[in-house]
């Protein structure tokens, strides 16, 4: 396993980061497992090197939460060897204020998070979406408040435009707040339109990137096969933010390389993420041990640059999804 830097800070992560939404209450989602089966599988990873690890409290509910927080302390012997990042913004109760970024909700999510996750702190508290409704300088100086706290070491962001994203950052820079440490965009190779404004933005800005969906919600690493999954049948998202027709080039070729290589396809699609610039560890969700195997190894998979460019080649501009 390979370590980087997390964007200009000084927090080392591990170039692969575990995505915890695969784990809560199979009640919740179809497709999430259990503690008790989601154990080795995070086991793996641990013992593989990974020490990065990102949930959010909307997963299964806060399940999630409370699955992560068990597993990491039971595998970890130290709360230090480990990286944690969750999220806030979406709705985690009926109330009127048990959703969005404004400082009531924000206050109130951490330390339900903490709670869930059993753990004094979070490393990266990361914003779940923009939420237009809340100034952005309340949102700012709520998170430099959690922070300051002593509840949270770094902020992060997720999908939004690049020019709110930069508004953010400029607001808490004119306020002498925490500044976002990271960015959390939708990147693959079947979904590329972050290059044109996020991705330049964050490595002018020094901020890490940690791509989720990194294999297209599974898409990419089933390139070349037939096979089929629970969440292919119960995750309407994947016909949201994918389109069958317009993939199907870079598919092909993604296959054709795997094929070149002896490797699985999921390798090679992780591979390309990480040979982007700016990219410091795609977060990789796994519910079965060759998830893991093939996340790990696509560390030490190095593409030529004839190869990054022909799996790249046949991707066209699509609408924006968050």
């Amino acid at each position: 396993m390979d370590y980087m830097r997390l964007g200009a800070s000084g927090l080392k992560v591990s170039r692969v980061c575990l995505g915890m939404m695969s784990y809560g209450d199979p009640a919740k989602q179809e497709w999430a497992l259990p503690e008790e089966r989601a154990k080795p599988i995070v086991r793996r990873a641990v013992e593989a090197g990974v020490t990065f690890f990102d949930t959010a409290d909307i997963y299964s509910d806060g399940q999630s939460e409370v699955v992560t927080g068990n597993l990491l302390r039971e595998l970890f012997p130290r709360r230090e060897d480990y990286v944690l990042a969750t999220k806030v913004y979406f709705p985690m109760g009926r109330g009127r204020n048990d959703r969005g970024l404004s400082r009531k909700h924000i206050l109130a999510a951490i330390d339900d998070s903490l709670r869930r996750l059993g753990t004094d702190y979070v490393d990266l508290y990361q914003i779940h979406r923009w939420d237009d409704e809340t100034p952005i300088e309340e949102t700012m100086e709520a998170l430099h408040d959690v922070v300051k706290a002593g509840k949270v070491r770094y902020l992060g962001a997720s999908s939004m435009w690049a020019w709110q994203f930069a508004k953010a950052q400029r607001v808490a820079g004119e306020h002498g707040w925490t500044r976002f440490t990271s960015m959390q965009p939708h990147y693959n190779l079947l979904y590329r339109e972050e290059e044109r404004e996020m991705l330049p933005l964050c490595a002018d800005q020094g901020v890490g990137v940690i791509p989720w969906s990194p294999l297209a919600r599974g898409v990419l690493a089933r390139a070349g096969t037939a096979e089929t999954t629970t969440r292919t049948g119960s995750d309407p998202r994947i016909d949201y933010l994918y389109e069958a027709d317009n993939d199907r080039l870079v598919l092909d070729r993604v296959a054709q390389v795997a094929r070149e290589r002896d490797l699985p396809a999921a390798q090679i699609a992780l591979a390309w993420v990480m040979a982007q610039p700016g990219i410091t560890a795609p977060i990789v969700g796994a519910t079965r041990d060759g998830h893991v195997d093939d996340a790990v190894a696509a560390v030490g998979v190095s593409l030529s640059e004839k190869e990054l460019a022909f799996l790249a080649e046949p991707y066209r501009p699509r609408e924006v999804r968050f």
